[in-house]
């Protein structure tokens, strides 16, 4: 399909993830396509086809149930090329996600685009809509804020991969909550010693910086438990260049750069070790260091200057959450005295 689009994209300069979520979601496209249709998918798509890709994967509800248009025979097929992990519809993210995709995708090639049609745009919304009024929200990972950090950081021993660890997971988290794609692609070039245990480092090319330009705010301070946690590795590691983080081989043999997904496996392993429930990823340092900045009123500038983040509204969920919290109009009751002079919280005993 369209492979003129499928290229451009690749070539956009995005994160290797975004890049993989794009061809994943492309191959989706064309296989489901041609199960649909029994041809190869070809741009640009009329708006008919788009309406029927979200019939198909959207639910409704039903007296019978939730339910979607998908034949349960392409629901199968699409499992059995690889194209989807299960059968059943998927979560509304996903959607919404690959309709992105090949919206992109016939911008990219000047075609026409069926997803700025008005009836498939009114669908669109009336699917959200719908979503949001089961009560559906997009599923978000739990934030790694201070207290469970702090018991990720108890799992990780003196040995390498334990001092690797810890110094992973500080750097991530006090530096601003970097991505797992930050994590992975930090070098010592980019790293200045100021002190002991004190050092800058330089963020080059982030998701909000694909440029790499060079902005005040690139300098992350990674300082206290942060700073000693990664002097303690690198002396170790006897690292003198290239990648900060690294496999750790046999025989305790410093390796290659750690990949993304080592990054977020690493995450989820440090989770499972110190018993956390809920559902965590690497993204969770980035949501942790959010929340807890919110919580203690960190002011929103300085926030924003350590995560890198350019939308005010994408943080400011995060610190109205926390003066919810603190509201003094949330518990106007208070506490209430019965007769015999104890306290009662909430409404008056009955009589």
């Amino acid at each position: 399909m369209g492979r003129a689009a499928a290229e451009a994209l690749y070539r956009e300069g995005e994160s290797a993830n975004t890049v993989t979520s794009y061809r994943s979601a492309l191959r989706y496209w064309a296989g489901w396509f041609a199960l649909r249709y029994g041809q190869p998918i070809a741009l640009p798509l009329a708006p008919a086809v788009v309406i029927q890709f979200v019939v198909d994967h959207a639910t409704r509800t039903t007296p019978q149930g939730p339910v979607s248009e998908l034949p349960p025979a392409i629901d199968t097929a699409l499992v059995a090329r690889g194209l989807k992990a299960r059968t059943g519809p998927p979560a509304l993210a996903t959607l919404m996600h690959r309709l992105a995709v090949i919206a992109k995708a016939h911008q990219l090639e000047n075609a026409a685009n069926p997803c700025a049609d008005p009836a498939v745009r009114e669908l669109v919304a009336r699917t959200r809509r719908a979503y949001a009024k089961r009560g559906e929200r997009p599923a978000r990972k739990a934030a790694l804020t201070r207290e469970p950090l702090a018991r990720l950081l108890e799992t990780c021993d003196d040995s390498l991969i334990g001092l690797r660890d810890r110094a992973l997971l500080l750097f991530a988290w006090s530096s601003g909550g970097r991505r797992r794609s930050e994590v992975a692609g930090a070098t010592l070039a980019a790293l200045t010693r100021m002190g002991p245990g004190e050092f800058v480092y330089q963020l080059g090319w982030s998701k909000t910086n694909q440029a790499g330009a060079d902005l005040p705010d690139n300098a992350k301070p990674v300082v206290g438990a942060a700073g000693a946690a990664l002097e303690a590795w690198l002396h170790a590691s006897a690292i003198r260049d290239g990648a900060i983080f690294r496999r750790i081989r046999r025989g305790g043999h410093v390796g290659e750069a750690l990949s993304d997904a080592a990054v977020r496996k690493i995450v989820k392993q440090r989770c499972e070790a110190a018993g956390l429930d809920g559902d965590f990823s690497a993204h969770s340092l980035r949501s942790g260091f959010v929340t807890e900045a919110a919580a203690r009123q960190v002011p929103l500038a300085e926030t924003m200057a350590m995560t890198g983040h350019t939308s005010v509204a994408t943080l400011v969920r995060y610190f109205r959450a926390a003066d919810a919290r603190r509201s003094t109009a949330a518990d106007l009751m208070g506490e209430l005295a019965d007769d015999d002079g104890r306290a009662e919280s909430g409404s008056a005993k009955p009589r």
